[in-house]
């Protein structure tokens, strides 16, 4: 399957639709479809910027390898980690010190034996 049918499928998959709804909205048959999502059928510039408008990409993306789509969900992932991360690191500092505050409380209230 070539990159263009495989991020076709992939963006049908991630809007939730059927075959038959792209099908429905390229006014077209759903074996037509199909062949397009699959990669056996060759399609023109005219029918690239339909299916397109029917994701509300531009043309590029359709065509962009699958690397630099994931790039920008990765990306997220990240980000959303680092946020988490971040979050942990901060619950980590504010337990230490509340460890630290109990340890001197300890320490004040018995007499140190040597």
């Amino acid at each position: 399957m070539d990159i263009l049918a495989k991020n076709i499928r992939a963006l049908r998959q991630q809007y939730g639709w059927s075959q038959g709804d792209i099908a429905a909205k390229l006014g077209i048959s759903v074996p037509a479809f199909s062949k397009i999502e699959t990669g056996v059928t060759d399609v023109n510039l005219s029918r690239l910027e339909q299916i397109a408008d029917v994701f509300s990409v531009p043309v590029v993306k359709l065509l962009d390898t699958e690397e630099r789509q994931n790039d920008t969900c990765q990306q997220e992932e990240v980000d959303e980690v680092i946020q988490k991360l971040s979050l942990r690191e901060n619950e980590i500092s504010a337990l230490q010190k509340k460890v630290i505050i109990l340890y001197e409380e300890l320490r004040q209230s018995r007499p140190v034996a040597y």
